[in-house]
């Protein structure tokens, strides 16, 4: 399929909505909306004139990260998810989403009471696709590195008591020198010390550590660390990603977090395809990204906010699937997954300011289904 660049196009202020057998454009707040950037009036797409074909196409399960329902018990963030209709989650073991509804030691420690855990899911015909343990093992505090790389090491294990076979994390970022106590986040190689530090960085803390973590994973019948592409992390797009896989191994490919690469300037369709044919691509977290062209203008990329207090001087922040880019181009993404036969699950990650908690995962998850539905022709 032919990709086509991403256009700005963040003026539209539609909600999306189903009719007959089509999806409307999202609703995107307009940058500087003093009435707190609330979506506008819903619009009606022209019916198609052909009913949609059946499709060959594999049906990629949608589910959930479940940090959004930290507040929520097992049973009751189960309830919510299972009424959704959503068929998997990705669940944290710690890190800094923190483990909220697996605790971690224990499951370890106890086959019976992971199967029991496990089951629960299964129960309610929601399949443990991914353990994720954000965490940052080759940060340059000791203690905290120890913390995090713990977490690993137990992850997997716990991943191959269960027969989940990707682990979601982040790369890490160590410091700039043996000296550091705190990360450095390198990107840019000039002047010339910024270029000792980062190859410093990769030969003395990246690849070592991640070659003997990738050989204990796979030790333990686990090949698929799946890394989010983030700032202030070594991996944080495409290109880091394959030099730390090209170092370490096959274990080593994407989790396609298409949040952090829309600001980066990547076609995310592009992006799908040329890691696609790598065969590099674990997981999938769904997370939008909306851009205020007049900040964008002024002050460039560099200017995320997280807050919505923050959004009147923001270029950019996270929305919920569909509220920053329109459907027509989710639907080009998830062709494209399907397209390079992606076998993980698109993974709602909610972390919109505005459509907070659930009500942004209920938001993302209709936006999925039904495009899911246009592709597949059902």
């Amino acid at each position: 399929m032919k990709s086509s660049r991403v256009t700005s196009g963040m003026d539209r202020r539609h909600f999306l909505a189903a009719t007959g057998g089509g999806l409307l454009a999202a609703a995107v707040p307009a940058a500087g909306d003093a009435a707190g950037f609330v979506a506008g009036t819903a619009a009606r797409s022209t019916p198609q004139a052909v009913a949609p074909q059946k499709s060959s196409m594999r049906k990629i399960p949608i589910g959930v990260f479940d940090p959004v329902y930290k507040n929520l018990s097992m049973d009751a963030m189960l309830d919510k998810v299972s009424a959704l209709g959503l068929e998997a989650m990705e669940i944290g073991t710690g890190g800094y989403p923190e483990a909220h509804h697996c605790p971690l030691d224990e499951l370890v420690a106890d086959a019976a009471k992971a199967k029991a855990w496990q089951k629960k899911f299964e129960d309610r015909g929601i399949h443990v696709a991914t353990l994720s343990c954000h965490g940052n093992p080759i940060h340059p505090n000791a203690e905290h590195a120890k913390k995090d790389a713990d977490t690993f090491r137990k992850t997997v294990l716990l991943a191959e008591r269960l027969g989940v076979k990707v682990i979601v994390g982040f790369s890490g970022c160590p410091g700039g020198s043996v000296s550091d106590t705190q990360p450095n986040w390198v990107t840019y190689r000039w002047p010339p010390e910024y270029a000792a530090m980062q190859d410093w960085q990769w030969k003395e803390r990246v690849v070592p550590y991640w070659k003997e973590a990738a050989k204990f994973a796979r030790e333990h019948g686990i090949h698929k660390l799946a890394f989010e592409m983030h700032p202030n992390f070594v991996v944080y797009n495409p290109r880091t990603l394959l030099k730390l896989r090209e170092a370490v191994g096959e274990e080593i490919g994407a989790n396609c977090d298409l949040s952090h690469l829309f600001w980066q300037g990547c076609d995310p369709v592009e992006v799908i395809h040329f890691l696609g044919k790598q065969g590099a691509i674990y997981h999938a977290h769904m997370k939008d990204t909306a851009f205020y062209p007049d900040n964008v203008n002024k002050y460039g990329v560099l200017n995320f906010a997280f807050e919505t207090a923050d959004l009147p001087l923001a270029s950019e922040t996270f929305r919920a699937v569909g509220y920053g880019h329109g459907a027509e181009l989710w639907k080009s993404i998830m062709k494209a997954y399907m397209d390079i036969d992606y076998q993980g699950i698109f993974s709602i990650e909610n972390e919109d300011p505005i459509l907070s908690g659930e009500v942004g995962v209920e938001r993302a998850a209709y936006v999925l289904k039904n495009v899911r539905n246009e592709l597949l022709g059902t």
